[in-house]
């Protein structure tokens, strides 16, 4: 087939070229000019797909490898897209891995539309805790960080400033299928810094000249707000003189800072000690 398909959502169409209409729409979501064109991003793997279905995310379009067929998941999860109004592709393992760009692609791939949390609509209450990111580069770090927030049981993440697309391939394969379960708002540095002066607990940031060590903080009191640079150069002052207090990560070595995501990831935990109060029992391998 090799014709874009006209009629009602919710086809299952098989498709083998390259050149269709379909497949050169989602080949585009690799970059962000067509991802925002059509508020569309991917996500590779079932496990990923079926968590994304069971939390409400409007899937456009499921993308499945030959093999998949007779798969009772597979199937299962293309009836959910059908029923849903999106369209179901049946494709060569060549089409898949052009997709994917990648030699051994998952079996699955789902297409979904991009959700996008108002900073309006964040109301922080006890025990809350939301991260910060200022500027964030690296698409790895974004998604490792996103992937710790859900680990640590974090509200969300507010990207502040000029930062990577939390939407791209390489984010979102980082997040490891947490995309869907964080919720992501985006502000200026003005919004952003304009918001914070309604939030109710405490605000902390991370920075080299910190004079508070992050393990002597009580963070079990309302909720908090983490604060993180930029990977280069940090938190710019406007941001540091907006937090509470700023922290320091204690080092031993040579090495005079800490990558943005194992920084956050070592802070949040301590947050979740005091805050989030885990428990023993909470603890998983």
């Amino acid at each position: 087939m090799n014709e874009r398909p006209t009629g009602a959502p919710g086809q299952v169409k098989e498709v083998t070229s390259l050149a269709n209409p379909l497949i050169k729409d989602i080949k585009a979501l690799a970059l962000k000019k067509f991802r925002d064109q059509q508020n569309a991003f991917m996500a590779e793997g079932l496990k990923l797909v079926i968590d994304a279905l069971d939390l409400g995310w409007q899937i456009k379009t499921l993308v499945f490898a030959k093999a998949g067929r007779g798969n009772a998941a597979v199937e299962k999860a293309a009836a959910r897209t059908v029923a849903a109004g999106g369209t179901v592709l049946e494709v060569s393992e060549k089409v898949l891995v052009a997709i994917t760009r990648r030699d051994n692609p998952q079996m699955v791939v789902g297409v979904f539309s991009q959700k996008i949390l108002p900073l309006k609509d964040i109301r922080a209450r006890d025990g809350d805790v939301w991260v910060a990111l200022d500027r964030v580069r690296d698409p790895g770090n974004l998604g490792t960080v996103i992937r710790t927030v859900d680990a640590v049981g974090a509200r969300g993440v507010i990207l502040v400033g000029e930062t990577t697309d939390p939407f791209s391939v390489e984010t979102v394969r980082a997040t490891m299928g947490s995309i869907f379960a964080v919720p992501v708002a985006k502000a200026t540095p003005e919004a952003f810094l304009a918001w914070r002066k309604g939030f109710p607990g405490l605000v902390a940031g991370t920075h080299l000249k910190g004079a508070v060590d992050y393990r002597s903080v009580d963070f079990s009191k309302g909720p908090v707000l983490l604060v993180m640079g930029n990977e280069q150069q940090g938190l710019p002052d406007s941001l540091a003189e907006s937090c509470d207090r700023l922290l320091r990560i204690p080092q031993a070595g040579r090495a005079d800072s800490l990558n943005l995501a194992v920084a956050t990831g070592v802070v949040l935990f301590e947050i979740r000690r005091g805050a989030l109060k885990l428990e023993p029992e909470d603890n998983k391998s």
